[in-house]
């Protein structure tokens, strides 16, 4: 098993404090790779403006890094931020990680009259060009996201180590969230790409577990003709690409996340307010239905954040904290080491039925069951 943890609040935070929970559960996996996402992010020497566009990855050699530099002047965006990382490469085994980067950029002048749709849209295939064009030469340039107020950092290693070799201990980064998987390397092998959390187009999974489904899963959203839809260096990697369908395709709500992952029984829906409904969902949805046991972390644009189990419920998860903050992890060890000092009574592991959903207020949590109606008002 893999290990997950979470934090969000109102007040930002260090992901020093996140990578403690991961130590904390580190018998629950094999340092093989660690992910960490923040969003809501401040930094102590830039004065962020969370509408533009944070560039994060790795340039694996110094012409990697003037073929990025290139891309970005060519296609009109202009450097805004640096931020350079006090870098302390004899904690982590790799040694071809020539600068570890985290960059803001004004938008290109001819996007000033895009739309928000398409705004999203060409981040999105400038962050695929720039994968195609590391994965064209080697590998040598690594991109895991360029997006608005989000970062993702990824190695290889134990998560103190790769948090010592960022520096990420100095708080001059700090976010209001911070997702942060430990991958066990079961399926496949070592790959940046493969370690967790997966993003796209503001949505944020991390998964704890294997989805048998994968094949067809994969299948059906690589046929789709939506170019985001791609990569697949892991089986977990689909569950970010259905929240994304879901709630910025289909436009539903994110309770029906949990209805397309793992539908109720035929005998269920005729119980249910909303059967009819549900019905047709799961029958034009079908090819998504997952295959587990997997728990399910994410986040939303808004920073909403959420916890699903599948059916199975056969990998643990536990949310604990207090009104404006939150803790969600494998073990709670890692809630304990998260927010040491909270009501215990708060404390809640979710059923399989269960949706957690802590809202941008972040003042209370949610716990939304799939026998529970949902606002099918907000769909478009």
């Amino acid at each position: 098993m893999c290990r997950l943890a979470m934090k969000t609040a109102l007040e930002a935070f260090s992901p020093y404090s996140v990578l403690t929970a991961m130590e904390a559960m580190q018998e629950g996996y094999d340092g093989s790779g660690l992910g960490l996402l923040l969003r809501g992010l401040t930094f102590t020497d830039f004065n962020y403006q969370p509408d533009s566009p944070i560039l994060s990855g790795i340039a694996h050699s110094e012409e990697a890094l003037h073929r990025m530099d290139a891309y970005m002047q060519e296609n009109g965006f202009t450097l805004k931020y640096d931020h350079e990382f006090e870098v302390n490469p004899d904690l982590i085994e790799a040694k071809d990680r020539f600068k570890y980067f985290l960059r803001v950029y004004n938008h290109p002048k001819n996007w000033k009259d895009f739309s928000t749709e398409q705004v999203e849209n060409e981040l999105m295939l400038s962050r695929l060009a720039l994968r195609k064009n590391g994965e064209d030469h080697g590998g040598d340039l690594t991109v895991f996201s360029f997006w608005p107020d989000v970062a993702i950092m990824k190695e290889v290693g134990w998560p103190l180590d790769v948090g010592n070799t960022l520096g990420l201990n100095d708080n001059r980064i700090t976010s209001r969230i911070c997702m942060a998987q430990g991958r066990q390397n079961t399926n496949y092998g070592i790959n940046l790409y493969a370690c967790h959390p997966f993003f796209l187009q503001g949505v944020a999974t991390m998964t704890n577990g294997e989805n048998t489904a994968f094949i067809p899963i994969k299948e059906w959203l690589s046929g789709s003709n939506f170019p985001g839809y791609m990569g697949y260096q892991s089986d977990s990697e689909v569950f970010a690409h259905i929240l994304h369908y879901v709630t910025k395709q289909l436009k539903l709500p994110l309770e029906a996340y949990k209805h397309v992952l793992t539908p109720l029984k035929t005998e269920e829906f005729a119980k249910h307010p909303q059967g009819e409904f549900l019905r047709g969902l799961r029958d034009s949805c079908r090819r998504l239905i997952i295959d587990g046991p997997n728990a399910v972390m994410g986040t939303l644009p808004d920073e909403t954040t959420l916890l699903v189990m599948d059916a199975k419920k056969l990998r643990p998860a536990t949310i604990g904290g207090n009104p404006g903050e939150w803790a969600l992890a494998s073990e709670m060890c890692g809630v304990d080491a998260m927010i040491p000092e909270r009501d215990k009574t708060l404390d809640y592991q979710p059923m399989r039925e269960n949706t957690v959903i802590i809202p941008p207020d972040r003042k209370e949590y949610k716990i939304w069951s799939q026998f529970d109606p949902f606002p099918l008002h907000q769909a478009a």
